[in-house]
């Protein structure tokens, strides 16, 4: 073997992989010895080279590829939301809330002057901070909170791992997950646990063998789940809890980034007793994804790490931009706006839905601002045939870790739709499934396996 692998542990055989690629050594797409010619030429058990290569797929540094071995990963940036970039398809896997449903600024602006704000004050707007203490309290047993002020949810999650972590620890994630999840989790460092998601949410056995591996947090969609639409039950969140009774001190972050949108209740799995945790809610699904703040809620230990997560870079979020929201979030023709788009995007993905079932793909909407459609077929066969037709969707295997039937699934963000248009859309997709050999079931007859 020519590569100069080196190291006795796994930790120190995935550092050695690490270092040969940051020096050039090896390049995308480049393959890696064998685990029994690499246990062989460092004189190592081979499950160490197996935890080795493990550690190194799961930050995303190498993929195996079965019989054609393991290759250094292709460091492309993992697919985000958002519009597709040059393209003259109609998107429809934006994943974006729709602009006609965002409230207009212009009227809070006016009302929101105030003194400017100086080095050394409080971070948060004390107008803002009493408002998120009484919002951020909903659904959480009675407890000492403190309040942490970020640039959107992303920046939260990122920051709330980055003060408890270090490179190569384990977190559980949704499987399939939140795109934006999947990336700060693979630029940190960190390995990624799946955990599957069913339609009550996240599985109670993937949640107790991702803490069995070790895992030293855990991020979780209580409701709305992006991309299945999936919503804790009271039940499903009370198993959960149970399971994290007995590991207090595993950091656990919700993100309810539908929170005033949804149409479900607010269930956590943050048990009464649980030492580490967070919660955190956004603005940008019903202010708009411009309006870059979101509160977070946590036990004060963590809480101060998280400032100090902050101090060095951002420091705060704008005061201006902290009364906008308070301005906004107060307003009662605001909140008016904000309960009519949550109906709007629930009775759009259900028309559409209907759509789908009524053509033979049945599908059924979860929460939240899109639809997640199961098929008889590979998504990727079923979207190449959709570009044929003038649509661009966004095909599940996209948000998978793990989950093999997430490739026979596609994400759909369908609510800016005219009828028309969503009557096109459907038709196209049922003509889609049956060009790349799938067979449409009759209504009634039930859902499509996958």
């Amino acid at each position: 073997m020519t590569l100069q692998i080196t190291g006795r542990s796994a930790s120190d055989i995935a550092a050695s992989v690490r270092a040969l690629i940051e020096r050039g050594a090896l390049g995308p797409g480049d393959p890696l010895p064998s685990v029994r010619a690499l246990a062989d030429d460092l004189g190592v058990n081979r499950n160490t080279a197996v935890a080795a290569y493990g550690q190194l797929t799961a930050a995303g540094i190498v993929v195996t590829k079965g019989r054609g071995g393991t290759h250094v990963a292709d460091r492309a940036a993992v697919a985000q939301e958002g519009f597709a970039a040059d393209s003259v398809l109609r998107d429809v896997a934006t994943g974006n809330p729709d602009p006609d449903r965002i409230p207009d600024p212009v009227a809070a602006l006016a009302r929101m002057a105030g003194r400017p704000v100086l080095y050394g004050e409080p971070v948060i707007d004390p107008g803002l901070e009493r408002w998120a203490r009484a919002w951020m309290s909903e659904g959480l047993a009675p407890r000492d909170i403190r309040l942490t002020i970020t640039s959107g949810a992303g920046d939260a999650v990122e920051r709330l791992l980055a003060q408890a972590l270090v490179r190569d620890d384990a977190v559980a994630l949704e499987d399939p997950c939140f795109l934006t999840s999947i990336h700060t989790v693979r630029v940190g460092g960190y390995r990624a646990v799946p955990v599957p998601v069913d339609d009550e949410g996240m599985t109670v056995e993937g949640l107790r063998t991702a803490l069995e591996q070790g895992v030293r947090a855990v991020v979780c969609t209580p409701r709305a789940q992006n991309p299945t639409g999936a919503s804790l039950t009271e039940q499903r969140a009370a198993e959960l809890r149970e399971v994290l009774r007995a590991h207090p001190y595993v950091l656990v972050i919700e993100d309810d980034h539908f929170s005033m949108l949804s149409r479900s209740p607010f269930r956590s799995i943050i048990g009464p007793d649980h030492r580490r945790w967070a919660l955190v809610r956004s603005v940008s699904k019903f202010l708009g994804p411009d309006m870059c703040l979101a509160v977070t809620a946590s036990d004060p230990d963590t809480a101060d790490r998280l400032a100090m997560r902050l101090t060095p870079g951002t420091t705060w979020v704008s005061h201006l931009l902290q009364r906008l929201t308070l301005a906004l979030v107060t307003d009662p023709e605001v909140a008016s706006r904000i309960e009519a788009a949550g109906a709007h995007y629930a009775a759009r993905n259900d028309a559409f839905a209907a759509r789908l079932t009524a053509l033979g793909v049945p599908a059924a909407a979860g929460d939240g601002l899109n639809l997640w459609v199961a098929l008889p077929v590979p998504a990727r066969d079923v979207s190449e045939q959709l570009m044929r037709r003038g649509w661009l969707a966004r095909a599940g295997d996209e948000f998978a870790l793990a989950d093999a039937p997430a490739a026979r699934r596609l994400r759909l963000t369908v609510h800016d739709l005219a009828d028309a248009d969503a009557d096109r859309l459907a038709a196209d997709i049922a003509s889609a499934v049956r060009a790349a050999g799938g067979r449409l079931v009759p209504a009634g007859n039930g859902m499509i396996d996958g």
